[in-house]
């Protein structure tokens, strides 16, 4: 069973990691794959380039067994769209012979917007959906939903795609805009981020610039 988990990660942080972490043991996954966006669409464009936090996330997952970096959507032309990523992924493992189920995982705020994404329909086809919750989060299991939402890791396992689970984890308050406008007014980001990535970020003095600061 393969993880991915999408974003600008502008930049990586433990908000990120300890969920992610979490739901790779609980659902005993053979790799996460983060997939850093290079242009994500519809949305706000990261202050980051997008070679800097592919590099940042890089030195964020190095010393975690299964944890790996995909960087095809900084190899493809175009806007980042999620539906293009999991057909390039699932025509990999196609090709490998391979019928791993694929989790896709999303925080709780990506959740409620999922279905103003791109081919969103189609993405149920190729993914199972993974909602990292907070404890006792209660979802409202809307029409769209039904039939979806498996209660059981093990149902994921039977199938390839189309479920929804939603996975109680440690959530951490912490935000990519609070880290970036900390770095601008001056002040440390130690303890939000892994050490390695805050000198990455100091290396080659990012979110140094007064730039539109809107995305987490």
């Amino acid at each position: 069973m393969i993880g991915v988990i999408g974003g600008t990660f502008d930049p990586i942080h433990f908000g990120h990691l300890r969920p992610a972490l979490e739901i790779a043991e609980q659902f005993q996954l053979d790799q996460l794959r983060f997939i850093p966006s290079a242009k994500p669409p519809h949305r706000w464009q990261p202050v980051a380039d997008a070679e800097h936090r592919l590099n940042m996330v890089k030195l964020a997952i190095a010393d975690t067994h299964g944890f790996i970096v995909d960087d095809r959507e900084y190899h493809r032309e175009g806007s980042s769209y999620t539906v293009d990523t999991l057909r390039s992924l699932r025509a990999d493992l196609n090709a490998d012979k391979s019928s791993e189920s694929i989790l896709m995982i999303l925080g709780q705020d990506a959740f409620q917007s999922f279905r103003e994404w791109h081919e969103w329909q189609n993405i149920l086809t190729l993914a199972h959906i993974v909602v990292s919750s907070r404890p006792g989060y209660q979802f409202n299991n809307e029409s769209w939903m039904k039939g979806r939402v498996r209660k059981q890791i093990s149902d994921l396992h039977r199938e390839q795609a189309g479920g929804i689970y939603f996975c109680e984890v440690t959530q951490l308050d912490i935000s990519a805009t609070t880290i970036r406008k900390q770095i601008l007014a001056g002040k440390s980001s130690r303890y939000l981020l892994p050490q390695s990535v805050e000198a990455y970020i100091n290396k080659h003095q990012l979110y140094k610039a007064n730039k539109a600061d809107k995305a987490n």
